[in-house]
């Protein structure tokens, strides 16, 4: 492995890629570096309670909305910041990699926001990383304009989405930066690149540093991150609250402290999104021990499961009564040429937005430029000339702990397709993970890590139960290993097929598989480069 730089106690280990000079410059590696001083003890601390909260609610302790904090969420005079510039109209968002084509056709796209993903749409290798970070530098510049070596032009328009950055989350290293000897949080690594190359030229066109927060499951985390922003802003000499970060609620545990997420972040907080795949994902994986959490197939659980019902109610009326944007979940569907095929996602799409819009939401998410308009209609429809509809409050919402966790009324076995395609998706996603893809067409939808987690934990939650048989389970994986290796002579199957029986036929559930993934596969193939 070769050292490349060594600035400020930052060391980078991996080799240069094609400009990546302009990103890892010492000042922003000491800026890093200033961050991992700051947080990176109390991120690992914050970790350890994530681990005994799980032990504690695997143990019987129920789940409620914290006694703690009922104060805050019982006084009516505090508020979020108002909605900064280039974020008050979110009606539809797009999200994706930082890819340059895709980056391009995102902010083309008719969509108000662009969310530029670090994490779930994003296979970390270290050039991914990196170049990520070049694409967004270019795209504010706005020099991201090129043509492809099949002749065909990507050019920015004259109005394009607002940016808007997902970091990884908390529980993710960056193996190719070291701080003291250990690898950087990959969170602080991708907030801290991006807000030291970014956060003032953002100010300067007219919009600012924007975040997405993924993965928070208390409000303590929330806390953490609000720290981080007050110190970068800091020391970049940029005013207190003009960083705006939307957190993401897709774990179970967050779901009881949204207000107290919101409070915490208050003055740098333009709202919370409803995470939906990862939060089916945090449910299975927190309550996976429980017989009555035992979920169908994926395709059965829908929105209007009672128990993810009050999940998007209580969102819903938890932001607007704070002043904040609520955003509604991903739609994955990708465009297909056979006409039917594509009508009938459409159809799916068109109800899941109108059941947003109505309930409140003010924007929601699209995973496709094709998917744009239909989401824009929806929102059209109920918000009209309006920006939002952030004064509807909600009042008539009541949800409590159990609500959010009355999964029993939709619970039961799966089907045997439902198990075939849980192995098929987990192990095509796993494959081009691997490969250094993160956002992966599979089947009519764009998946990204939070489906490929639900697909394993689903698989594991339904063998720890004994619902499926674990030769049923092997027999299937042999037939898929082979079907992929014949439609993907590259794949690496045996790769995949060892990662996806270390994380999903486990006797322990581990509690997501990228950690496993990154260390035993994209580290070693970089070092191999290096």
């Amino acid at each position: 492995m070769s050292t490349s730089a060594l600035t400020h106690r930052v060391q980078v280990l991996a080799a240069t890629g094609h400009r990546h000079e302009e990103i890892l410059t010492p000042q922003a590696l000491d800026f890093v570096g200033h961050l991992a001083a700051a947080f990176a003890q109390r991120r690992q601390e914050l970790l350890k309670e994530r681990t005994r909260q799980a032990s504690r609610l695997a143990s019987g302790s129920p789940l409620a909305f914290p006694l703690a904090t009922a104060s805050v969420r019982a006084d009516p005079s505090w508020r979020v910041a108002p909605p900064a510039p280039g974020l008050t109209d979110r009606r539809v968002e797009i999200t994706g990699p930082p890819e340059r084509r895709m980056a391009v056709n995102a902010l083309n796209s008719g969509a108000k926001v662009w969310m530029a993903d670090f994490e779930d749409a994003t296979a970390p290798t270290w050039d991914n990383i990196v170049d990520g970070q070049l694409t967004l530098l270019d795209a504010i510049e706005r020099r991201i304009d090129f043509t492809s070596p099949e002749g065909k032009a990507y050019r920015l328009g004259d109005r394009v989405a607002t940016i808007v950055v997902r970091p990884r989350g908390w529980h993710l290293l960056e193996e190719h930066l070291e701080f003291g000897g250990r690898p950087v949080p990959a969170s602080l690594v991708d907030f801290g690149l991006y807000f030291f190359h970014c956060a003032q030229r953002q100010i300067d066109a007219g919009s600012g540093p924007y975040f997405y927060l993924p993965k928070l499951e208390n409000r303590y985390e929330a806390r953490l991150w609000n720290d981080v922003f007050v110190l970068a802003q800091d020391l970049l000499g940029i005013p207190r609250g003009t960083v705006r970060a939307t957190v993401l609620i897709e774990t179970i545990t967050a779901a009881v402290e949204m207000e107290e997420i919101l409070h915490e972040l208050r003055e740098h907080s333009s709202g919370l999104n409803a995470g939906r795949w990862d939060y089916l994902f945090s449910l299975i994986k927190t309550f996976g021990h429980r017989t009555d959490f035992v979920l169908p197939d994926r395709a059965k659980v829908t929105m209007t499961a009672p128990f993810l019902r009050a999940y998007t109610e209580l969102l819903v009326r938890t932001c607007h009564k704070r002043g904040a944007h609520a955003i509604g979940g991903m739609a994955a569907q990708v465009p297909s040429r056979d006409a039917e095929a594509n009508e009938a996602a459409l159809a799916k799409v068109r109800l899941d937005k109108e059941r947003e819009a109505e309930d409140g939401f003010d924007g929601s998410w699209v995973a496709h430029p094709g998917l744009v308009p239909v989401c824009r209609t929806a929102f059209d429809d109920v918000l009209g000339d309006r920006p939002h509809q952030i004064e509807r409050t909600r009042d008539d919402v009541a949800v409590t702990a159990a609500d959010l966790l009355s999964v029993r009324r939709i619970s039961g076995p799966p089907t045997r397709e439902g198990v075939r395609t849980n192995i098929a998706v987990a192990l095509r996603y796993f494959d081009a993970w691997l490969r250094g893809s993160g956002a992966v067409a599979l089947y009519g939808l764009m998946e990204d890590a939070a489906t490929a987690e639900i697909a394993r934990v689903q698989i594991w939650q339904w063998l720890r139960h004994r619902v499926i048989d674990r030769e049923t389970v092997l027999r299937l994986l042999d037939d898929e290993c082979a079907a992929l290796g014949a439609e993907y002579p590259w794949a690496r199957a045996d790769e995949v097929r060892a990662l996806f029986e270390r994380t999903a036929m486990a006797p322990e559930l581990p509690p997501f598989f990228t950690p496993d993934a990154y260390s035993r596969h994209l580290v070693r193939h970089t070092e191999a480069r290096s």
